[in-house]
């Protein structure tokens, strides 16, 4: 990541008038590296970094929502293009409140919901390090341009009034200092219920389920809480520390998606004693079950479906012809893998009652940079950049075969599905309302009827909660 050299932002810091506050504030320097590893912890560079070496904190990643595509701004300290304007308090409403220097609002592909509970210490040590340890880049990120009528910034108000809190993290005082660092870093910097955790009609988050899965465009964020059937409670903190760190873990899962790039980005760096907190605060909350039989990762098996059928000119079933041909060489024929490619059996995606990841993973490949190694798997969907491009059709046909395999025979997948996690998952009530045909038909108002009714249920539940 480019940055400016140390002594010049030193001196920078010093001449823009920043002011140390005590005499045992930290130094300059700590204070920006502080900021700098706050920064990492909340992942801001997996968003706002292009891929393809692009200028750290630059913009222009595009980030795939339901409501559209969203462009990630400049965050530098430009001050032609990005945040080089902005004071302290600026920067502090922008990143907890989600609205900009300009008064416009931000939408919430921006976790500002769960970044409202960042300190004001550490707000203070993020102001300094992107102000003076991040190289200013002059070059204006693409605007994002939604559909009518999630273009107009202005409604984000209703919503922000409904689901965002707005309120820095307390320590609870019935736990130990260390779940009460955890449960900052996975629900403050590392935003994990943002992804975690299920949406209602309105995209706001419902807490009263926390952590336990939620659909993430073509993407699953499974459930994280210590059920030992629905999420990871057999895991034990050695695993769980092991899959922060490296997005692998032999017999029971890997990282693709948004997950491959929250652990390229930020989890892999954080200290042990963090990981060690995360991992200590996911163990103690409350476990939900999501009505899984058993765990996911406990499903499959060896299979000699492979060798049987190779050379069998009598064989007619698609998805082994696809695995023999495009899968079988990495993950072997009887689906064990390799010690760079995860077994099929024995595996999160393929052993889960929803089959999105194992889909997207074959549509859009897997890449993570662990500590300096590449991992990948190539695309193999229709735009995918691999030389063997699958149709939705042998898509679905491919992954019930390796289903019916290697992981839970219980779920199947079908061309349409493919279609659908190939362009974005499911679309949300929110999203669906306001298509072109609903609003045609009134769909506005029913939007507005149903903001209203939500936001007098929740002045109501307010009022309630004062008395």
């Amino acid at each position: 990541m480019r940055r400016h050299c140390l002594s010049l932002a030193i001196g920078i810091l010093f001449a823009s008038g920043f002011n140390a506050q005590a005499a045992d504030s930290p130094s300059p320097q700590k204070l920006i590296a502080q900021g700098k590893y706050l920064a990492i912890a909340a992942d801001c560079g997996a968003c706002h970094t292009p891929p393809n070496d692009g200028a750290a904190m630059s913009g222009g990643y595009a980030i795939q929502s339901p409501l559209g595509t969203i462009y990630a701004s400049n965050i530098t300290p430009s001050k032609v293009a990005g945040i080089g304007n902005y004071s302290e308090q600026d920067f502090a409403r922008a990143v907890r409140e989600g609205i900009n220097k300009q008064g416009q609002y931000l939408y919430p592909a921006m976790p500002y919901t769960s970044y409202s509970r960042i300190t004001d210490q550490d707000i203070h040590a993020l102001y300094a390090y992107f102000m003076h340890g991040v190289a200013p880049v002059d070059k204006p990120s693409t605007p994002t341009r939604l559909a009518f009528p999630f273009n107009i910034r202005s409604s984000m108000a209703l919503w922000n009034t409904l689901f965002s809190r707005n309120k820095p993290f307390v320590p609870a005082e019935d736990v130990s200092a260390e779940v009460n660092r955890g449960n900052y870093l996975v629900n403050a910097l590392e935003h994990c219920d943002t992804c975690h955790t299920p949406r209602n009609a309105l995209m706001g988050q419902d807490d009263g389920k926390a952590l336990s899965g939620g659909e993430l465009g073509s993407w699953y964020a499974p459930n994280i809480t210590p059920d030992k059937h629905s999420g990871i409670g057999n895991w034990s903190a050695v695993e769980l520390a092991q899959y922060l760190k490296t997005g692998h873990l032999a017999g029971k899962a890997q990282a693709a998606g948004p997950m491959a790039e929250a652990v390229e980005h930020s989890t892999q760096h954080l200290d042990d004693s963090d990981i060690q907190a995360m991992v200590a605060y996911l163990q103690q909350i409350p476990a939900i079950d999501t009505g899984a039989e058993k765990s996911r990762d406990s499903y499959g098996q060896p299979a000699n479906t492979e060798l049987a059928l190779r050379g069998n000119s009598s064989a007619v079933d698609p998805g082994w012809q696809i695995y023999s041909g495009s899968c079988a060489n990495c993950h072997q024929a009887q689906g064990q893998g390799t010690a760079y490619y995860p077994s099929l059996f024995h595996n999160s995606a393929t052993g889960a009652d929803n089959p999105a990841n194992l889909v997207a993973a074959i549509l859009y490949g897997v890449h993570r940079d662990i500590n300096g190694q590449q991992l990948a798997m190539p695309a193999f969907g229709p735009d995918g950049n691999y030389s063997v491009q699958l149709s939705d059709r042998q898509i679905a046909d491919v992954s019930n075969y390796v289903l019916k395999n290697f992981g839970n025979p219980q779920v199947s997948v079908t061309a349409d599905q493919v279609k659908e996690i190939r362009n974005g998952g499911k679309k949300p009530l929110l999203a669906r309302l306001t298509s072109p045909a609903v609003m045609l038909t009134g769909g506005v108002v029913l939007i507005l009827i149903i903001i209203l009714l939500a936001f007098l249920v929740n002045k109501r539940r307010r009022q309630h909660v004062g008395k």
